[in-house]
């Protein structure tokens, strides 16, 4: 583990699995590039990993074009190794391609992964993603890894019942307690919700309702900072700062079908599609899913306004994918000409335009499909957040305690478990 002299102890309880010390230090003082030779007879081979089921079969493709455009780097791409292992192991792959979240935060926090900062491809990143990436995980001094992909999400609704109720977009709260209203008297569910699920409304309802009211970023570094002391009393807790939210929350639930407590993830894309309520709190993943029921129906996106104030809304994002080269790696310099492929413009873009993700460079083109075309001027201007449950360590059932609020449960008590939860960690940690 690297020195963090600032390091507390909350931090460090929120930070995931911890890799062997051991294995880490092999793996560090194995670490180094063999020379890449464009005259060797045999090219360099080197491991592929991709972890996102859905596009492997696209990144195949990435491969087999970039072997039609060189041949002195084979690709083998890897979708199955136990990554944790790999790594204590010394056998890590050569380069990742990863969702930026937990899972990678010991991999980072180790130094396990290399420093990215000196190639091209890190300058003509959008500056305004830096911050997500460290926010979930960061080595001092390093770019450990280089964002690929941002998945955006928000409300999806179905503009036809809009028109057809004389409903505009809510750009506030009383806005949008009107548009439910609105509809709920015209015999029209407001919200299809699906709480049988209970990541749908961790990600929806409840990382929607905080990063419209909350600054997300300043509320974890305070709650890192405060560790074990996390609670009533505490200067910054779950019970004080996402009460308001979370009742809001209570408020929202009353707009939603009746049937949503036995109701899944796909359930509620075959009801949106077959047009039995007018907004669904959901991202772009499940926009495919409705495609298949209904291909042509007419959709568009905006930020749940949490406040009365329309400069507050901000969209839900998270680094889909990131591309990261473990220091381990005796094939470095394969591994990132390798990643500038993947990271050229013309490669870059048509991933995220195929896969209903926004781009990560500066000049980056914008999204072409037109129901994700309502939260492009907000990714425009930053005006994102990463979910809050995204931030909060697996140990602490987040998801369970949203799903009793969401069925009618007091938010009070849930909250204090979580702040019981977060102090437990952190003394774990210390």
């Amino acid at each position: 583990m690297h020195p963090q002299a600032t390091k507390t102890a909350a931090q460090l309880s929120r930070r995931g699995f911890l890799l062997g010390a051991g294995g880490i230090g092999a793996g560090l003082a194995l670490a180094g590039c063999a020379p890449l030779s464009a005259s060797s007879a045999r090219p360099e081979t080197i491991r592929f990993y991709v972890s996102k089921p859905e596009v492997i079969g696209y990144f195949d493709t990435l491969i087999a074009k970039f072997h039609d455009s060189q041949s002195k780097i084979r690709v083998i791409r890897d979708s199955t190794s136990n990554m944790s292992a790999n790594f204590v192991r010394n056998q890590p792959p050569d380069l990742g391609c990863w969702n930026y979240n937990f899972s990678m935060v010991s991999f980072v926090e180790h130094g396990a992964l290399s420093d990215l900062g000196d190639m091209s491809e890190a300058s003509s990143i959008n500056p305004d993603l830096w911050p997500l990436l460290k926010q979930t995980a960061d080595y001092p001094g390093r770019r450990s890894a280089i964002p690929y992909s941002i998945t955006a999400a928000s409300v999806i609704y179905n503009k036809q019942l809009f028109a057809d109720h004389g409903v505009q977009v809510p750009t506030t709260w009383d806005e949008l307690i009107g548009v439910c209203t609105t509809l709920q008297d015209a015999g029209v569910t407001p919200f299809y919700n699906t709480y049988k699920d209970t990541w749908t409304i961790a990600q929806g309802l409840f990382d929607y309702s905080i990063g419209g009211m909350v600054d997300v970023p300043r509320l974890f570094t305070a709650l890192d900072r405060e560790g074990t002391g996390v609670g009533s009393s505490s200067s910054v807790s779950f019970q004080k700062d996402l009460a308001a939210p979370m009742a809001k929350v209570t408020e929202l639930t009353k707009y939603a079908n009746e049937d949503a407590a036995s109701r899944g993830y796909g359930d509620g894309n075959l009801a949106f599609a077959k047009g039995k309520a007018a907004m669904y709190l959901q991202g772009p993943w499940a926009l495919g899913e409705i495609a298949k029921t209904t291909a042509k129906l007419d959709l568009g996106t905006f930020p749940l306004p949490m406040t009365d104030d329309p400069d507050d809304r901000k969209v839900r994002v998270n680094v889909d994918l990131a591309l990261w080269v473990p220091e381990a790696s005796r094939k470095q310099e394969a591994a990132r000409e390798f990643l500038s492929y993947l990271m050229q413009p013309a490669v870059n873009d048509k991933y995220n335009r195929d896969n209903n993700g926004f781009g990560v460079r500066q000049n980056a083109a914008p999204t072409t499909n037109p129901t994700l075309e309502g939260m492009q001027q907000y990714y425009d201007d930053a005006a994102f957040y990463l979910g809050a449950s995204q931030l909060i360590p697996a140990e602490i059932p987040v998801a369970s305690y949203t799903q009793s609020i969401a069925l009618g449960g007091a938010p009070e008590p849930q909250l204090r478990s979580m702040d019981a939860d977060w102090s437990r960690l952190a003394l774990r940690s210390a």
